[in-house]
Order: structure tokens, then C-alpha cells, then sequence
């Protein structure tokens, strides 16, 4: 159970792990359940080619879908697109890196559908028997005594062996075999084209773009991690504002509820332990302690997130974006200086005391 716990961890703090393996999964899953699947075409003329062409699209499609509902970036990419610009301006490059990323790992099931099912050639038999040229595999004599409805309907039944019941006039096995080579041959040309695609991204496109392709990259990265970040300070929060408000309810019902530590060595320590703990408590909640304050909070943060710009503070507290503001080199009032009016600012003033000594 350890390992597993372990293994859970280590998938849920790398996200490109985790959304890989899920991708591997539903891979697996897609073959494993086409094997499955009891193929059964209708054979009948108007009903052939629809089963055929449903069965070969709709699975991939719904793997697609699914695809984008297990992926946890999902809700992220639809936040960031949709939040207001506020002070922080939405580049169009990450949120197209993030649906690519998202498309690129959906495609891995419905490309491993398709591929196995055109590798079966029964889907494609179903769907494409009517098209079939009967001169070639039939018996010349025979099949000019039939009618056009009387072929497509024999042609129709030549996927379903127990319902085929004319032999002499086609064969079924050479009719079967080359439709089935058709659809081999188009399963290894897609996936000959989905691996050079594949390819074509992921080794060429950083060879033009790769200064851009890294910052874009590094931003989309950015954007998941305080995402996460941002959760779990919110969570750490709801927590201590939930323990504290508790406390503050038995405090206020109890009057003392000290009274539940008189196991304790002394009433200092317990004194100084809860004094800890209520620092601890009261460093947690950020200043926040009220609902109002909360949801202002978390509505400022949706509608104007904070911009992408840290101040780097002075040693005395003081930052410098007071001394250069707008990008002026020169200082406030474009002084050698940086001080106002070539003056320098009333600054304390340091005492220095000098001793003399008379050996």
C-alpha cells in the first residue's frame, strides 16, 4: 500500500508524468477494449457502410473527448482564456501552447483505435464490401443472370459467414482477404504519417523558434504552478480560519478552555505553547479574518490577477520603484542624483564621536 501511496505522490506532484501515464492508459485501454468488442456488421446493404464508417470514427472521438475531461489543464487553460486582462495582459502564445500540449497527449488513444481497426480490416470490410468489383473474384456466367439489388445484396452479406449462402457465384475468402489488405494498407499509412508529424513537432519546431518555444513553455509552466500554489495557500487558510473560528466558539461557550490542559507539567509552558500556537494560527491567516475580506480576495484574484513584476525591496524596507519610477535613470526629476530638485532628502543623520588621546 506504501508503494502505491508513494507512486500516487510522485504522479501528482509531475504533472507531465501524470497526464502521460493517464495517456498510456487509455491507449492500452482503446486496444484492449477493440479485442473485446464482438464485431457484428448488420450486412445489409443500407445499414453496411454506416457501421462500418461509425465504428472506425465515433470510438476515436469519444477517446478524444475523454481525453480533455481527464486532463487537469483543461480548467486551467479555459480560467486563464476567460479571466479580465486586469494587470497582468493574457499572451495568446501560452494558451496556444497549452491546447496543443492538451491536443497532442488526447490523440494518443483515438490514433491507437484507429490503427488497430484498420489493422483488423473488419470495420473497413463492412463499410466498403458493396464497393467491391464483383467481375474480378465472381463467376462471369452466373452474375449476368442477376439483378443490381440481387448483387449488392450478396455483396452486402460477404462480411457475415453464417449468412452467406452463395458460394458458387462469388468467393467470399479472396473478396475478404482484399478488402482486408486495403485497410492494412491505409492503417500502416496513417500511422506512417501520424509518427512523421509527430516527429515534425516535436524535433523541428524547436529548431526555429527555440527562444520563443522556451519562453512559452516556461509561462505555461508558471501558470500551472501557481495555480497549485494558490490552492493549496487557500486550503492552508481555510483550514486555520476553520480551526480558529472553532476555538473563538468553545472559548466563547466554555468561557476557559485552559481547563483541558491541567495534565500538563506547568501553566507556564501551557501558556507559552498556546501562545505559540495562536502566533503560528494568526501568521497563517495572512491578516484575512473575515468572509467579506476572503471573498474580496478571491475575486481581486480572478479579476485582476497581480502583475509578473516582483519588487525587490530595499534593506530598509523601502523599494525601488519609489527612487526610479517610469524607467527614469536620472531620478525623480532627472537629477544626477536621483533626488528631487538636485537636493538630497532629509536623510537621519548618523552621530560620529571622536576621541583624542594625548600619548
Amino acid at each position: 500500500m506504501d508503494k502505491f501511496r508513494m507512486m500516487f505522490q510522485f504522479l501528482q506532484s509531475n504533472q507531465e508524468s501524470f497526464m502521460n501515464g493517464i495517456c498510456g492508459i487509455m491507449a492500452l485501454a482503446s486496444a484492449q477494449l477493440y479485442s473485446a468488442f464482438e464485431f457484428s456488421c448488420p450486412c445489409i446493404p443500407e445499414y453496411n457502410y454506416a457501421y462500418g464508417i461509425g465504428l472506425l470514427v465515433i470510438p476515436p472521438i469519444w477517446f478524444f473527448l475523454l481525453g480533455f475531461v481527464l486532463n487537469n489543464n483543461v480548467s486551467m487553460l479555459a480560467e486563464e482564456w476567460k479571466r479580465p486582462t486586469g494587470k497582468r495582459v493574457k499572451d495568446p502564445t501560452i494558451l496556444r501552447y497549452m491546447f496543443v500540449s492538451i491536443t497532442q497527449r488526447s490523440l494518443i488513444a483515438p490514433m491507437v483505435w484507429i490503427s488497430v481497426t484498420l489493422m483488423d480490416g473488419k470495420s473497413f470490410l463492412c463499410a466498403f464490401s458493396v464497393n467491391l468489383d464483383i467481375r474480378q473474384f465472381g463467376n462471369s456466367t452466373l452474375i449476368e443472370g442477376m439483378t443490381e439489388v440481387e448483387i449488392v445484396k450478396m455483396l452486402a452479406k460477404i462480411p457475415c459467414k453464417n449468412i452467406f449462402d452463395q458460394p458458387e457465384v462469388i468467393s467470399r475468402e479472396a473478396a475478404s482477404r482484399y478488402i482486408k489488405c486495403i485497410s492494412q494498407a491505409f492503417g500502416w499509412v496513417f500511422l506512417l504519417l501520424m509518427t512523421l508529424a509527430a516527429f515534425m513537432i516535436r524535433a523541428i519546431r524547436p529548431c526555429f523558434t527555440q527562444a520563443a518555444f522556451l519562453k512559452t513553455k516556461y509561462w505555461s509552466h508558471y501558470v500551472d504552478i501557481e495555480r497549485k500554489l494558490f490552492d493549496e495557500t487557500c486550503k492552508e487558510h481555510a483550514k486555520t480560519f476553520a480551526k480558529v473560528c472553532i476555538q473563538q466558539y468553545f472559548e466563547s461557550i466554555s468561557g476557559d478552555m485552559r481547563s483541558f490542559h491541567k495534565h500538563r507539567s506547568s501553566k507556564d509552558d501551557s501558556d507559552d505553547d498556546d501562545d505559540d500556537k495562536k502566533k503560528s494560527d494568526e501568521d497563517k491567516l495572512l491578516g484575512i479574518r473575515d468572509q467579506d475580506d476572503m471573498n474580496k480576495v478571491l475575486w481581486n484574484w480572478h479579476t485582476c490577477k497581480p502583475p509578473l513584476a516582483l519588487r525587490k525591496e530595499q534593506p530598509d524596507g523601502e523599494s525601488h520603484e519609489g527612487l526610479i519610477p517610469n524607467g527614469d535613470v536620472h531620478g525623480v526629476s532627472g537629477g544626477p542624483n536621483g533626488y528631487t530638485n538636485h537636493h538630497a532628502p532629509d536623510l537621519p543623520k548618523r552621530e560620529w564621536a571622536v576621541y583624542y588621546s594625548k600619548v
